[in-house]
């Protein structure tokens, strides 16, 4: 008798009744909030997908049908989809990966399932320029000008793709988080669905570098047990206090993710244990004795809070007023605890806490409790912050080709935002590092065009300023005024980007090239154009580092190009002169370059040490040619030893 016979064994596993326990989870999810007739209808379109994969398997060697019941299980229990949206999450695959068709799908369960379905069904690729992902999310951002509903239900499939990749092979794990990474995680951002998009970055940070994620989760857990205890005692005090006041609050302390202190840790370039903020401890109430307002209790327990503990000054944040465009709201603000750690504390109800989670959903969902439930709701119906997401990413999918598509989508998905404010009070929310010119386009493109200077919070200021959380601004313009190539680098947002790329497409050819930033090379010189992958093309120095490494790899991409002067386009250039000093040298030099040469002067430096000048000036030239007389002429200044163009 073979004594390892029993021991090779595996236990039957039960899948039918795995497949009907999931099922059932999903109608006991939806039963509270919909019709008989749509229970009906969910259960009609789960036994269709279940007979439509029969035959196939999931790489873990699990049936098929096991995927759409999770999809549709995280519709209806984590974003809270409407009958229709669950219907869909349940039949998604059934067209791309069976002998079904759309026109299956419309007879059998109505004209607004089909449109879901075939909204997140990989179409035939029929742009050669573009790769398949290219032309996935263009179909799904496309989608928002009808319905937001699709790109939920495409969000809920890859979050089951992202719990299960663990079956999949290396280069396919890679494959599909880098995706997320990149789009999916920043989507879910965007929508404010707070709790998606954590579990998609970490889940994508955990597949794409799993040592640096390893080692940070381990870092988290350290702290948490080294600082639960004193933590404890702070949250329990402060939930007393507030008690004695008639509030019922909770409060608890919440580590951040990993991928999110990974991502500070790059920003503040610092490691883990100097990490500032690695937790937050965030207040919620539910209800409160006094009849008043959100924002009024929110800012009743900071009153309350700050008269018992010391506040860090220059820390209270009011993102109840100055919310973000992803919906998430709170009173922030540092509080000395009792065992003298500076405590991260947000303040906010337990209905902020549903927004900042379920994002754009918790508003339809909302909106839909006075209509009738299953109704298809479209974007019509949702907050005007997702209705500009809307404009923006349909305009990126209708005008964008290629990788210009991926850099502008890219510009949209920003993880952070600031608000910031005209002279009349207008609230402009703009992403992380903007300018005043981000904040001129958004006015209106004419003035973005148009922009010479702004005033931030009443001082002058360049437009390519980076705009802090609460600057006024106020943008000043004239009408004979135009872009500098320059600004391209100084602009964070699509609508920016594309007035300023469409107006140098619309000028002299010359100007439709690119300048390397690098050798910055002028008209007249010695140089070279090469192509990149979308057909721009940019200009180098033929002794450019950057453009010889660029030609040695790229050599079918080396263009001839006429890189001449205009009379309308001038360049910035820093030259670097040394003489002994002397009265009146400044002087003799700014006039030189001012009064006899008619050149505009950007900026000068200057430093002395024993009799001995060392001065930098940047000024505007329109070729070599100009340039070169301009240090010639200069030379001639009387005390002057050295004139040199510097690449500072």
């Amino acid at each position: 008798m073979d004594t390892n016979c029993t021991d090779s064994i595996q236990p039957q596993i039960d899948y039918d009744a795995i497949v009907e326990q999931k099922a059932e989870e999903v109608f006991r999810s939806m039963e509270p909030r919909v019709s008989p007739r749509q229970l009906k209808q969910l259960h009609e379109s789960f036994e269709f997908a279940r007979d439509a994969h029969k035959l196939q398997k999931r790489k873990s060697g699990e049936p098929y049908i096991l995927h759409p019941i999770s999809v549709a299980l995280i519709a209806a229990e984590e974003l809270k989809l409407d009958t229709n949206s669950v219907t869909a999450s349940f039949l998604h695959d059934v067209v791309e990966d069976t002998e079904y068709t759309s026109k299956d799908i419309r007879d059998r369960f109505g004209e607004d399932v089909a449109f879901l379905v075939n909204t997140v069904t990989k179409q035939k690729k029929v742009n050669p320029k573009t790769s398949k992902q290219v032309d996935n999310y263009k179909q799904l951002l496309k989608s928002m000008q009808y319905d937001i509903r699709a790109l939920m239900v495409k969000i809920a499939d890859r979050l089951h793709n992202m719990r299960t990749l663990a079956s999949m092979r290396p280069d396919k794990q890679m494959k599909i988080a880098g995706e997320t990474d990149y789009f999916y995680a920043p989507l879910a951002n965007r929508l404010g669905l707070f709790n998606v998009k954590t579990e998609l970055e970490n889940l994508s940070f955990q597949y794409r570098c799993s040592d640096e994620y390893a080692d940070i989760k381990r870092m988290i857990d350290e702290d948490i047990e080294a600082n639960t205890a004193r933590l404890d005692v702070f949250t329990k005090n402060v939930e007393d206090l507030l008690l004695q006041h008639g509030i019922k609050a909770q409060a608890r302390a919440y580590w951040r993710a990993p991928y999110s202190l990974w991502r500070r840790m790059k920003a503040q370039k610092k490691d883990f244990l100097h990490l500032d903020n690695r937790y937050y401890v965030r207040i919620t109430f539910t209800d409160c004795e006094e009849q008043l307002t959100e924002k009024n209790i929110c800012l009743k327990i900071y009153s309350l809070l700050t008269d018992y503990y010391r506040e860090k000054p220059g820390t209270f944040q009011n993102l109840i007023d100055q919310a973000k465009e992803n919906s998430y709201k709170s009173i922030n603000v540092m509080l000395l605890s009792e065992k003298g750690f500076w405590e991260d504390v947000q303040i906010c109800s337990a209905k902020m806490v549903e927004e900042s989670q379920f994002g754009c959903m918790a508003e339809i969902a909302r909106r839909a409790e006075t209509r009738d439930v299953g109704k298809g709701l479209s974007l019509d119906n949702v907050t005007s912050w997702i209705e500009k997401f809307r404009r923006i990413l349909r305009d990126i999918a209708n005008e964008s080709e290629g990788q210009g598509f991926i850099e502008n989508i890219k510009t949209s998905l920003y993880y952070d935002d600031v608000m910031v404010f005209t002279p009349r009070g207008e609230a402009l929310i703009l992403p992380k590092d903007s300018s005043a010119l981000d904040f001129a386009f958004e006015l209106h493109t004419d003035l973005g065009l148009h922009a010479k200077y702004a005033r931030i919070n009443g001082k002058l200021a360049a437009v390519t300023t980076v705009l802090k959380r609460g600057d006024c601004v106020e943008i000043g313009s004239e009408p004979d005024f135009h872009p500098h190539s320059e600004w391209l680098d100084c602009v964070k947002t699509y609508k920016a980007r594309k007035a300023l790329k469409s107006y140098f497409s619309t000028i002299q050819p010359e100007k439709q090239y690119l300048r390397c930033p690098i050798c910055r090379p002028l008209p007249g010189g010695e140089t070279i154009g090469i192509k990149d992958y979308e057909g721009n093309i940019t200009i180098h120095r033929r002794n450019c580092p950057e453009g010889i490494r660029l030609a040695s790899k790229n050599g079918d991409d080396i263009v001839a190009v006429p890189f001449e002067e205009s009379p309308e386009h001038v360049y910035p250039v820093g030259i670097t002169i040394k003489g002994i000093d002397r009265y009146h040298f400044l002087i003799d030099v700014v006039k030189k370059i001012t009064d006899e040469l008619h050149l505009s002067i950007d900026s000068l430096t200057t430093d002395t040490n024993d009799e001995i000048v060392d001065l930098f000036v940047v000024f505007y030239v329109h070729s070599v040619h100009e340039l070169v007389t301009a240090m010639e002429s200069i030379y001639t200044i009387p005390g002057i030893e050295e004139v040199r163009q510097s690449r500072e």
